[in-house]
Parts: C-alpha cells; sequence; structure tokens
C-alpha cells in the first residue's frame, strides 16, 4: 500500500509561482510512476505533469508546458510540482497520482491541494 499527501497549495496572483509537495510512504516507489493531476470546479479531471521515479523521465500537457517542472528527491520518497507564470485558469484541486509501471491504473491518490489563481 502506498500512502500520499500533498501540501504546498494556497491563494496567489496571476505570475506568482507555487510549488506542490507530495510525499509518498508504504513501499519504495522505484518501480512507480507519478502523476500530478488537477480538477476545477464544474470540469474534468486532467493530467498535468508525470514524472517515472526510476529513470526522472518527465512529460506535459501543452498547456503547462513551460511553467510547470515536476521532480522527485527518491531519498525523501517526495514529488514535487513547481509552477510558475501561474494564470486564473490553472485555478484547481490539485491531486497527486501513483502506479505501478506506465500501463496500470493510477491506485493510489492523495487528498487534494487546492490552488487558487487571481487575476
Amino acid at each position: 500500500q502506498v500512502q500520499l499527501v500533498e501540501s504546498g497549495g494556497g491563494s496567489v496572483q496571476a505570475g506568482d509561482s507555487l510549488r506542490l509537495s507530495c510525499a509518498a510512504s508504504g513501499r519504495p516507489f522505484s518501480a512507480y510512476t507519478a502523476s500530478w493531476f488537477r480538477q476545477a470546479a464544474g470540469k474534468e479531471r486532467e493530467i498535468v505533469a508525470t514524472i517515472t521515479w526510476s529513470t526522472g523521465v518527465t512529460t506535459y500537457p501543452d498547456f503547462v508546458k513551460g511553467r510547470f517542472t515536476i521532480s522527485r528527491d527518491t531519498a525523501k520518497n517526495t514529488v514535487y510540482l513547481q509552477m510558475d507564470s501561474l494564470k486564473p485558469e490553472d485555478t484547481a484541486v490539485y491531486y497527486c497520482a501513483a502506479r505501478r509501471g506506465v500501463f496500470s491504473p493510477y491506485a493510489y491518490w492523495g487528498q487534494g491541494t487546492q490552488v487558487t489563481v487571481s487575476s
């Protein structure tokens, strides 16, 4: 079993930065893929960043490319999402999630952290 706990959300102005953290516990993370998702009010959940734990390879959708950076600290078993140049449309609840490998479903989810960006 893997437990994920997010932190770092808050309210900021457009153009500001925030860094979210996701602390993982319960199992070694070496065989996992970790991702950040977000869900805005009234909208479907969407993925914003993914990192393969063992290699550090990252992927992003176009709408956050160049603004968001996912990283991990293997010693701390923690995944980060650095968000720069935030826009009001980035307002959402952000979730950390993990799955074994790259083809299995995301079985582990954090509780979510609210990010609010005002103009």
